[in-house]
């Protein structure tokens, strides 16, 4: 079956603003490899109160810089068609949103982690960081910004049918 072209009129975060564009078959089969990808990790789940773990929500939303880049790559030049387009959108979030994130955070829990003695468990030792709330609180905002480029990225791909993304 055929994928017809989708007008899109969408609010994305991350300074990105509104942007409306035209999305064919090639830029939905991205956005859907995007979609899968994101709405499967912790990049828009909740990190669990209980078990979670800080440094796998950092490695699981770096991870994402790899799959990004594998996806557009396989996708080709075709997605890239002006910056009203997925992959330069999707490099837009990449750069204006999980890099000043994972950028700062990284450095910092990593610091904290290397104080960790021996014999207590990592959670109990990211749980007593001075940082431990504020991290959690910036990954719940980065959560609801990357849960914005998510929902754009269902529409994209015909996983939600609405008329428009959600507004940032």
């Amino acid at each position: 079956m055929a994928i017809r072209a989708k007008q899109l009129d969408v609010g994305l975060p991350f300074g990105i603003g509104r942007i409306s564009f035209v999305a064919d078959e090639v830029q939905q089969r991205a956005a859907w490899s995007l979609y899968v990808e994101l709405e499967t990790r912790v990049a828009v789940q909740p990190l669990d109160d209980d078990t979670g773990l800080l440094r796998e929500a950092l490695n699981s939303l770096y991870a994402i810089f790899g799959i990004t880049r594998g996806i557009l790559k396989e996708a080709g030049p075709e997605v890239a068609d002006g910056e009203a387009s997925l992959g330069p959108i999707a490099i837009r979030v990449l750069n204006d949103g999980l890099r000043p994130f994972l950028s700062d955070w990284h450095p910092r829990l990593k610091a904290h982690e290397a104080m960790r003695p021996k014999d207590v468990s990592e959670l109990d030792h990211e749980r007593a960081w001075d940082d431990y709330a504020a991290m959690r609180a910036a990954l719940a905002q980065l959560q609801a910004d990357l849960r914005v480029y998510t929902d754009m990225l269902a529409e994209i791909s015909g996983a939600k049918a609405t008329g428009t993304a959600n507004s940032a």
